[in-house]
């Protein structure tokens, strides 16, 4: 890739499905409160097969690229370097692209979480439960690494997911326990419950939430509430919803693409409000 031209700056989330991503929304909040009028941000619908076509139509204007399913992993053999943080999880959600032509990976979920934990007042759990054994969930698992101090148990539905998470527990030092997803209810007796499944799975859950529930984080912010997390909520446990995953890990992106710090989490935060809202 060229040298960028310093009057032209594009940044875009790329995936598929795409449409329902508030990436762009928050984004372009960002942008708008940092007075950058020259910075856009789109998305696109890019697979697999894509990505490689893509990246090479990519001219000198590009900064970054924020990445959702199913390119995260795929990406990778076409960078020139990515961080520890994305290596350690073999998943990455950001790329750079440097004055010099250079394609660095990053991944921001992984902090995104211990950020958004934080803001809830969850600095350190001494044990936690995971339901789901997918890309998130490894991200998860990178998160807990740093916060969680015993055991996880990891809630799947078959034995090479189960086999899957315990090799990322070893891979990233945490001490995973693997039960099947038929015994899900009683992971939500954990200090900290972390769903990382796709819209639905956890519904029927809901009605085994406990009486004195303590932290679920939902991954999920479309639809919002899950029936889950209305029901935690409603039983007066605290929830951290996937909006705060998704706007912490945002303010992350929009900081290594701009190069301005801080990111403006509160603006990007009304505007990822408003539009789900508004669907």
């Amino acid at each position: 890739m060229p040298a960028r031209a310093p009057d032209a700056h594009r940044a875009a989330v790329l995936g598929s499905p795409i449409a329902h991503s508030l990436s762009p929304v928050l984004h372009r909040a960002a942008y708008a409160e940092l007075g950058l009028a020259t910075w856009s941000y789109d998305r696109f619908e890019v697979d697999e097969a894509g990505l490689p076509g893509f990246f090479e139509e990519l001219g000198p204007e590009w900064a970054g690229l924020s990445l959702t399913m199913p390119l995260k992993r795929a990406v990778i053999p076409l960078l020139d370097e990515i961080s520890d943080t994305a290596a350690s999880v073999e998943a990455v959600n950001t790329v750079v692209f440097t004055e010099d032509g250079r394609r660095t990976g990053d991944n921001t979920d992984i902090p995104g979480m211990i950020a958004a934990l934080r803001e809830h007042g969850i600095e350190q759990v001494d044990s936690a439960a995971i339901l789901g054994a997918g890309a998130t969930a490894s991200s998860a698992l990178a998160a807990l690494a740093r916060i969680c101090t015993g055991e996880v148990v990891a809630y799947v539905r078959s034995e090479a997911r189960a086999a899957e998470m315990r090799q990322w527990g070893e891979r990233l030092r945490v001490e995973v326990r693997t039960a099947d997803w038929s015994d899900a209810e009683q992971a939500l007796r954990a200090p900290l419950v972390i769903a990382t499944t796709p819209a639905g799975t956890t519904d029927a859950l809901a009605a085994a939430v406990p009486e004195r529930p303590a932290t679920l984080f939902d991954v999920l912010y479309d639809p919002w509430p899950t029936d889950l997390a209305a029901r935690w909520s409603l039983a007066g446990g605290a929830v951290v919803s996937g909006l705060d995953l998704l706007v912490h890990q945002a303010v992350l992106q929009v900081e290594q693409m701009t190069g301005r710090a801080p990111a403006p989490l509160q603006a990007m935060r009304r505007a990822g409000e408003k539009a789900l809202a508004d669907r």
